[in-house]
């Protein structure tokens, strides 16, 4: 039976959307594959897109980012837990290669902790990583400044050279420095369209666009009663929310899987993620999205679904009150938010005129996810070479 253990970073969801198609595609090729997994996400999140069982070992063996909210980084914060995770380096890295001696996994496949590719490199057991973006790149954009910011990275890039292939979902940051990196195609599962199933759970007329609000698994709170009305929009949001609103409904009640209400949706309001992103393109679910113009992602994620599918980005203004909280935020869409405070355009008529003018747009031809199946030959010819 191969073993293969999968360190999955817990930043968000977007790193298991990318990894669990993989799993999926390599199960297919070995039904008798045994899959450790470590991370922290919850077991739930986990069990909803990987078909069979998995071990799992709550565990965190990097840092990601520290986020205030879903479209914001503490980089303050972020910065201090780099210095704190490298400032025991060393022994971060002897007990990861610890662990992985004890567990004896005959691959290792890391989205993206770098901690266990320097772990694995000790015992000699050999890694792959996938992603579409690395911590090192994440970092150095915003703390590479600061004055720990050279060791600490030398590090991070050192670990990441030890990985036998980087495999780097389309669309991917440029990462030249990686010499082992290899370009795969898109990643992302394919839904079953149910829109007569969705909108009569919606308790929505024929008339009326459907937009599923979701933001990629980092917990953000928007207040209801501050969101958009309109006659002929309806919402499907967290459960988090509270929302009470005749208007809403909450994901979680529908009873369906996650994939089928993206693809069965007419928009997905998001932000720019990899996994919404490739999604709702192969899919073929518009989207409008929040700029992340800080997020070094942004442009490639960006510039590949302007191409691929049909968007638009939207305007958010918003005060902050605390950590994971969103006040007072408004949705401006084509108007700009002094015409909305003055009073000379209406918030909620601008976000249908932003709907419409997305809805008009002509859908490209879907791109093909041929990338978990590429990803999965590759290790499953790893694997069954170390088998053998």
């Amino acid at each position: 039976m191969p073993h293969l253990l999968v360190a999955l970073s817990s930043h968000g969801y977007g790193h298991w959307a990318q990894t669990a198609p993989v799993l999926n595609a390599l199960r297919a090729r070995l039904p008798d594959l045994r899959l450790t997994l470590c991370t922290t996400l919850a077991p739930n999140v986990l069990a909803q897109r990987l078909d069979g069982d998995f071990e799992l070992i709550a565990i965190d063996t990097d840092v990601g980012m520290i986020m205030h909210d879903a479209l914001s980084v503490d980089v303050e914060a972020t910065a201090r837990a780099y210095r704190r995770f490298h400032a025991d380096w060393s022994p971060a890295v002897d007990a990861e290669a610890r662990r992985l001696a004890t567990l004896q996994p005959d691959l290792v496949l890391a989205n993206v902790p770098y901690c266990t590719l320097a772990g694995a490199a000790r015992v000699g057991i050999p890694t792959v990583t996938l992603c579409s973006l690395n911590w090192a790149d994440i970092y150095q954009h915003y703390c590479g400044e600061r004055p720990a910011a050279a060791s600490l990275l030398n590090q991070m890039r050192e670990a990441y050279a030890t990985t036998t292939t980087f495999l780097q979902p389309t669309p991917s940051m440029p990462m030249d420095w990686l010499p082992q990196g290899r370009v795969i195609a898109p990643i992302a599962r394919i839904g079953h369209a149910q829109r007569a199933a969705l909108r009569t759970r919606c308790q929505a007329r024929d008339d009326q666009t459907l937009i599923l609000v979701s933001l990629g698994g980092i917990s953000t709170y928007f207040d209801p009663d501050r969101w958009p009305r309109h006659d002929q929009l309806r919402w499907i949001v967290p459960a988090a929310w509270g929302a009470t609103r005749v208007d809403m409904i909450t994901f979680e009640s529908l009873g369906m899987h996650y994939m089928d209400v993206l693809c069965s949706s007419d928009v997905l309001l998001t932000k720019p993620g990899y996994g919404n992103f490739t999604e709702a393109a192969c899919n073929r679910t518009p989207v409008l999205y929040w700029p992340r113009d800080d997020w070094p992602e942004t442009p490639y994620l960006e510039s590949w679904l302007q191409q691929h599918g049909r968007c638009l980005p939207i305007t958010l203004n918003r005060r902050s009150a605390h950590a994971n909280t969103l006040h007072s935020e408004v949705i401006t869409g084509e108007a700009s938010t002094n015409e909305v405070i003055a009073g000379k355009a209406s918030v909620d008529e601008a976000i249908a005129a932003k709907l419409r003018q997305l809805l008009s747009q002509t859908p490209p031809p879907a791109p093909a996810p041929r990338g978990a199946q590429q990803a999965a030959a590759h290790l499953y010819q790893l694997l069954t070479t170390r088998k053998d």
